[in-house]
């Protein structure tokens, strides 16, 4: 592992990536956690090109399901997420993210989490 001006650029093994187990359309879930409070900010997909962009760059890269593309965290609201580890569940079918945040959230609704909402709180 090294570390970019923000990030850390993670070198997996060829092993590691294999483990990865993508669902019938090539994607992974990726769940973002904050590195400093433990706070799960996020999950998207990631498909084997955006994992792999995400450990070279040090930084979130995901896929868009809505606009069939790469998308990088942040890229234009400037709310980036910067890798400081990767991890998969012991099932390869879920990505771990520990990130520190950059800007006000990882929410497009300008929330610092995406889990800003309970059950049963509307009573």
């Amino acid at each position: 592992m090294s570390g970019t001006s923000q990030g850390q650029v993670i070198a997996a093994s060829e092993g590691e990536l294999a483990a990865v187990s993508y669902n019938s359309d090539g994607l992974v879930p990726a769940i973002v956690q904050d590195v400093t409070n433990g706070e799960v900010l996020m999950m998207a997909w990631m498909n084997a090109e955006t994992l792999q962009l995400s450990l070279d760059e040090g930084r979130t890269v995901f896929w868009s399901r809505s606009r069939q593309e790469v998308w990088r965290k942040g890229e234009t609201s400037g709310e980036r997420q910067w890798i400081q580890s990767a991890s998969y569940d012991c099932d390869g079918d879920t990505l771990l993210f520990k990130v520190r945040q950059e800007g006000d959230g990882a929410c497009h609704t300008g929330q610092y989490s995406c889990f800003f909402r309970s059950f049963g709180s509307d009573q």
